[in-house]
């Protein structure tokens, strides 16, 4: 099992961008992410987000790859990695939100 995570700006980009990789190949999106980063407490600094998608490697690969296309065409992509085959641990891990207690299934 594949883990695909896409980090972009902003809670409205992260779900077109899950909605894309979700229809771009046979991916389950596990868990949309957010993260603070240093500078959070000034105003100006936008929300970060991370789309997480676990699936085959070639159906990640490819889901990854059309979530990245749609944050680049919105100029809100931050970067993105593909872990081909995750540990139990991380499996467990990338399932974990800071969105709240609820999860996706």
């Amino acid at each position: 099992m594949a883990l695909g995570m896409i980090e972009v700006y902003g809670f409205a980009t992260s779900i077109v961008v899950a909605d894309k990789a979700a229809k771009a190949a046979d991916v389950k999106i596990v868990a949309i992410d957010k993260n603070k980063p240093a500078n959070a407490d000034k105003a100006e600094v936008p929300l970060v987000m991370v789309v997480k998608c676990e699936g085959d490697v070639a159906a990640v690969e490819a889901a990854v790859e059309a979530g990245v296309a749609e944050a680049k065409l919105r100029g809100l992509y931050i970067t993105s990695r593909i872990i081909s085959r995750q540990s139990e641990d991380i499996e467990w891990f990338a399932r974990l939100s800071a969105l709240g207690k609820d999860k996706l299934r």
